[in-house]
């Protein structure tokens, strides 16, 4: 068992970074991909450990968690509004669009700005906020042409429902 001042579990000796010069978040984050079922499907195994998982990453100053609309998919999003909602005023979290989940392990690009802007929709309600912290584009679709959908995100922030964006490719 670790406790806060531990090095392991110390957030200040990874440092912190500022995104868009406006969030400003620890270097170590917490990847929620793996808190769904297996090939990242579904519901985990053991839902109550998946949110004790993430109340104690925030117990150990954790304030960046990044997750995706893809992973369950909706799974995650949900673990993460139900385990943290009303979320603390430094928590940031990031999430994604871009793919969507025909079945466990398979991945499809999905950049059409009518998915993303349905898929940030779906992300605005599973995780209970107004405003995403930051969202990210999460892979090209090669059927799409690029600019159309960073195009459709920057619209996203304009509208307000997205504060940075970003993209993981």
């Amino acid at each position: 068992m670790t406790k806060l001042g531990h090095p392991l579990t110390d957030q200040s000796a990874a440092g912190t970074l500022t995104l868009g010069g406006e969030l400003t978040v620890h270097r170590l984050g917490f990847g929620a991909m793996r808190i769904t079922g297996s090939g990242i499907w579904g519901e985990p195994d053991d839902r109550a450990e998946a949110l004790a998982v993430l109340r104690r990453a925030v117990e150990l100053g954790v304030n960046l968690i990044d997750t995706a609309d893809s992973y369950g998919p909706e799974v995650s999003e949900n673990l993460i509004a139900e385990a943290l909602h009303p979320y603390p005023d430094d928590l940031t979290i990031a999430t994604k669009g871009g793919l969507v989940r025909p079945g466990p392990g398979r991945w499809e690009p999905d950049g059409s700005p009518e998915h993303l802007r349905e898929a940030c929709e779906g992300s605005l309600r599973r995780l209970r906020v107004d405003r995403i912290d930051l969202y990210q584009l999460h892979t090209v679709d090669r059927k799409v042409p690029f600019e159309r959908s960073v195009e459709t995100i920057a619209s996203l922030r304009e509208e307000g429902k997205v504060r940075l964006e970003g993209s993981r490719t």
